[in-house]
């Protein structure tokens, strides 16, 4: 059995949501921004996932590294989405809430890995 990790799977869960979201968009003719969202959304996991499969320490810091940017990317559409009305701010807000979460997990497993690098 696999053991838990939050950050695999937080960031799963959450490219699950922007796989919805990006269908809803493409239903809405928003073919741009989705096809931008969908790609950093479902990247931040991907990512995480080659970090916890990296060949070194500084491999694993470097790809969620990757992932970190990626979720900023992401927070960038989503807040554009939200400011621009293209979607109800209620649908948006909660995956803001979830992007900003994931960054700061990510910031937070950067630093002390960087730390203990020695």
């Amino acid at each position: 059995m696999e053991k838990k990790n939050p950050i695999k799977d937080k960031s799963y869960s959450f490219a699950l949501k922007i796989i919805a979201l990006y269908r809803q968009l493409i239903a809405n003719n928003e073919y741009v921004i989705g096809k931008q969202i969908v790609r950093s959304g479902t990247s931040i996991g991907a990512n995480v996932e080659e970090a916890l499969h990296g060949q070194s320490k500084r491999d694993f810091i470097a790809k969620l590294s990757i992932s970190l940017k990626e979720a900023h990317e992401t927070n960038y559409w989503l807040r554009l989405l939200r400011d621009s009305s293209l979607l109800d701010v209620s649908y948006v807000q909660p995956l803001l809430l979830e992007i900003n979460e994931l960054i700061s997990i990510l910031t937070s497993i950067i630093k002390t890995s960087r730390q203990n690098l020695g």
